[in-house]
């Protein structure tokens, strides 16, 4: 039985927080607490398709986790080539009608995990029942500014009034224009980190500590 419409959200977003430590508190690798946690994004997956959640935002990667020790960030960069790979290759991604969206900078990462996130956005670009968007390299002040700079360039080269900037206008250019219903933090920490500061804007929040 489906679940109640006007019960469940349409757009969740989640930071996924915690893994590194998780990890330290059994005394592990903190890419341990990477691995574990994307087996738990499967598990996710799964849980948002019973709900029938139509779309899914999940804070992957910021632009401060370059900053991450060399030994940690190659792992991470393993787990995410292995895992868009895997996913790519996934026959339920198109039996379930997936579209997979790569928010954030994407050439910023190694040529074999940009060019992963890539065709995997292709693949799928036109399915329509239910969006994944992956926040890969992202920053929500610096989707701002980026969508500041387009506009700019607009008003230059295309003969834009800046009276005709609207909400829609600036929403137009944003890495991503929904709104999440609903954004949850796990991991215990009570702050926002960043992520979709101008989409958030009446999205309710739920920090957790699992």
């Amino acid at each position: 039985m489906e679940p109640t419409s006007n019960k469940v959200p349409k757009h969740i977003a989640i930071i996924l927080d915690g893994n590194r430590r998780f990890a330290k508190r059994l005394m592990m690798k903190p890419w341990k607490g990477h691995e574990w946690g994307e087996k738990k994004v499967e598990e996710l997956l799964e849980w948002c398709k019973d709900l029938n959640i139509k779309e899914l935002t999940l804070y992957t990667f910021s632009l401060e986790n370059f900053n991450r020790p060399k030994e940690e960030f190659d792992h991470l960069m393993k787990i995410f080539r292995k895992g868009f790979i895997r996913v790519k290759e996934d026959k339920r991604i198109q039996e379930n009608n997936i579209r997979i969206n790569f928010i954030g900078h994407i050439e910023m990462f190694p040529k074999d995990v940009a060019d992963a996130m890539f065709e995997l956005r292709e693949k799928t670009k036109n399915n329509s029942k239910h969006i994944i968007n992956f926040a890969m390299a992202y920053g929500g002040q610096d989707e701002i500014i980026e969508a500041v700079k387009k506009i700019a360039r607009k008003v230059k080269t295309e003969n834009l009034s800046p009276e005709e900037i609207d909400k829609k206008t600036f929403e137009d250019h944003l890495y991503m224009k929904d709104s999440p219903d609903m954004i949850i933090r796990t991991g215990g920490e009570k702050r926002s980190s960043d992520f979709l500061p101008y989409q958030s804007a009446y999205s309710e929040w739920f920090y957790v500590e699992k």
